[in-house]
């Protein structure tokens, strides 16, 4: 294979330029030529092509965001738009593509595989770490740790004031990043959609905690779990206590990416370009157990929960 193409698509996450680097470089040691692709699948419809060096990458592994930029192809599922992308990569004479992002990206990256045979290599880039083949995605734990600094600069306040803390957090319908930086910022009440949960038990627990000395309480809230306000409504009604609402937001997409996600972006990378310089199949690269694996992408877009029951159950256990 003598030319590749790398694009992100979909929600940015931190991590994603340094994947890039690791791809970018690790193509060029092998005498790969490598392409990057701007504004993920819109861009490669549009032929948003331009041949990378290693210049390209230089200074890149500790910035946020993505310098190939990125977008929402929602008219991606038409066959005929998927069409218009193998015919730009055919017009460059990339032989293979290496897509970062999340479920959507990875659904696109199976239809091209699927309709046109073209050699796709997904990695998993997004703050949500909703994919259930693989433990960790590139840019949770960043996200993870931007909650946590939230977490710490909201209790100060809380606590000043005799209040209780909603802060709400991005993952969609994966309640992840409120479960770990609930249980590492020690938060009373963790909220996700994959656990039922009691506003009339919350409350009374939250008044009940008020009358023995305990003035502030803090609950991260997963945004797929519940609207916000209606529920901080209903615990400031049945408790008495006021319950002041923070929506952290795309504050959490953006920042340096930590050592964790450095470090899986260039294992990721690496074998990106491993796979597709031996001509292997299409897949999904991940990792178990602190082992990268690979998937096929039927695989990798199936919707499966991996919750992690037993960190909840921490959380609960040590939020008392």
């Amino acid at each position: 294979m003598q030319r590749i193409a790398v694009l992100t698509s979909g929600g940015d996450a931190p991590g994603m330029n340094a994947c890039i680097r690791a791809v970018v470089r690790t193509a060029l040691n092998n005498n790969i030529d490598i392409y990057g692709v701007e504004r993920g699948y819109a861009g490669l419809v549009k032929g948003e092509i331009t041949r990378l060096g290693t210049r390209s990458v230089s200074d890149m592994i500790h910035k946020g965001g993505t310098f190939l930029k990125t977008a929402r192809c929602p008219e991606f599922i038409d066959v005929e738009v998927q069409r218009q992308a193998v015919e730009a990569l055919s017009a460059f004479g990339i032989d293979g593509l290496i897509v970062i992002g999340g479920d959507g990206t990875f659904r696109g990256a199976k239809d091209l595989c699927d309709n046109f045979g073209i050699k796709v290599m997904g990695i998993p880039g997004t703050i949500d770490n909703d994919l259930s083949y693989t433990d960790f995605t590139v840019g949770f734990d960043t996200a993870v740790n931007s909650v946590l600094w939230a977490i710490n600069n909201l209790r100060d306040t809380m606590h000043s004031h005799d209040r209780v803390s909603l802060l709400e957090v991005m993952g969609r319908h994966c309640g992840d990043i409120a479960l770990y930086a609930g249980v590492a910022g020690g938060a009373e009440y963790v909220l996700v959609p994959e656990i039922p949960f009691d506003l009339d038990e919350i409350a009374r627990k939250i008044k009940k905690s008020y009358l023995r000395g305990k003035t502030s309480n803090m609950i991260i809230l997963a945004e797929g779990a519940g609207n916000r306000d209606e529920i901080a409504e209903t615990l400031r009604t049945k408790s008495g206590i006021n319950v002041k609402v923070t929506n952290f937001g795309y504050i959490q997409r953006g920042g340096s990416p930590n050592m964790n996600d450095r470090i899986l972006a260039a294992r990721f990378g690496y074998k990106a370009i491993e796979l597709l310089k031996n001509n292997s199949e299409s897949r999904a690269i991940g990792i178990k157990d602190n082992k990268v694996i690979t998937v096929p992408f039927d695989e990798a877009v199936k919707h499966v929960s991996k919750f992690d029951k037993e960190l909840y159950n921490i959380a609960h256990i040590l939020s008392l």
